[in-house]
């Protein structure tokens, strides 16, 4: 079943930013956004009534750089941050991190491959231009999270991170799903990562649907090859769409 399929103005539409609509850079920072993927998100967000939201790792200030001048609704750092279709923005309580920012600093410092991400009540300890290193990362967050109270670490690709207990991609969707214009909607969820199987079991359990993007074992029920074919069925709805109501 393709997008064009399955994106119905009844849908909500929750899309993960990396990995997801934007490939995966070696670095956060170097994330690039394709230029017409802000125009379909912005036509989608149209074709919905609203009901359109990205739900990521990344804090909600990064998102909203990257898709500027478009604000969409958002869940950053795992849900720890969420900003409602309404404007308004809920903060989930954080706990100290200085136990795992100290492991996460050193570690870094002796081996200068690594790259510590520091957000909102969350800390990520990035390996990709060190994927030998996966096994002392996670040891060493993981012993600084068994030593942080309210805290739990979440794996990722090329990636672990330090969040609050509380936080998850999927409690953020429940949240919209509760919230206008996400209420009473068909939740379609498309991700790429581990962090986002939640996201996928959440909104199927609300009898909507989830998309794996790439590769790897998933509960999501459907896929989608990469990111670049993601942006192409999203444009396909969207031109089949625009000439259908032009007709």
């Amino acid at each position: 079943m393709t997008l064009l399929e399955i994106l119905a103005p009844t849908c909500a539409l929750f899309l993960d930013f990396d990995g997801t609509v934007v490939d995966i850079a070696p670095q956060p920072e170097a994330v690039h956004v394709p230029e017409p993927l802000i125009g379909t998100l912005e036509w989608l967000q149209q074709y919905l009534g609203g009901a359109l939201a990205v739900i990521s790792g990344r804090p909600i200030e990064q998102i909203d750089d990257f898709l500027h001048p478009l604000q969409l609704p958002v869940a950053g750092v795992h849900g720890a941050e969420r900003r409602g279709a309404d404007g308004v923005l809920t903060l989930l309580s954080t706990h100290p991190l200085e136990s795992v920012e100290q492991a996460a600093y050193a570690l870094a410092t002796r081996y200068p491959a690594l790259l510590v991400e520091s957000k909102r009540g969350s800390l990520a300890l990035h390996y990709r231009q060190a994927p030998e290193l996966e096994g002392v990362c996670l040891e060493t967050m993981q012993q600084a999270v068994d030593e942080s109270p309210g805290l739990t670490l979440l794996r990722g690709k090329m990636v672990v991170e330090a969040k609050p207990g509380g936080a998850s991609k999927g409690k953020a969707i429940e949240a919209f799903l509760h919230e206008p214009p996400f209420a009473g909607r068909v939740p379609v969820f498309i991700g790429d990562d581990i962090t986002d199987e939640v996201g996928f079991s959440t909104v199927q359990r609300h009898s909507g649907i989830g998309i794996k993007v790439g590769a790897g074992n998933t509960v999501a029920w459907g896929r989608i090859a990469d990111p670049a074919a993601l942006r192409l069925e999203l444009q396909a709805a969207v031109a089949a769409r625009t000439t259908r109501a032009s007709q």
